[in-house]
């Protein structure tokens, strides 16, 4: 039962690290996955039937998933002023000075970004919530 549980738990912490990282949409194609994969379990170790409706719907599956993973999306947007605190490297959204005690990267300590407009390829993450 505890490894149930413990299972249960790390699922769900996975989850919201994606939805953090990844946003909901991103999150939700790649976690749908899960009953293709426990179906193609079944088929390998069970001997459950393998139909052409099974076939089709992995195929839609692997595509759906491949045009998610490979998404380019690239435009000029604007960041306004925000102050807060989370793990982050030092890349083109963390230019800011450090008092010593912060630690080797990645880190995690509050930061406060000025303005700033620019064009990058980018997902939506916790620095890129903007409308299109």
């Amino acid at each position: 039962m505890l490894d149930f549980a413990s299972q249960r738990y790390a699922f769900l912490v996975l989850f919201i690290y994606a939805l953090r990282h990844l946003g909901s949409a991103r999150t939700g194609a790649h976690f749908s996955t899960a009953p293709f994969i426990g179906a193609a379990i079944s088929i390998l170790f069970l001997n459950e039937l393998f139909t052409v409706i099974f076939v089709s719907a992995l195929l839609l599956m692997i595509l759906a998933t491949w045009l998610v993973l490979t998404e380019q999306h690239e435009h000029r947007h604007a960041h306004e002023c925000l102050a807060h605190s989370h793990t982050h490297s030092h890349d083109e959204h963390h230019q800011h000075q450090h008092d010593g005690t912060e630690g080797p990267e990645p880190h995690a300590h509050d930061h406060a970004h000025l303005p700033l407009t620019h064009a990058h390829p980018h997902l939506p993450n916790i620095h890129h919530r903007h409308e299109h």
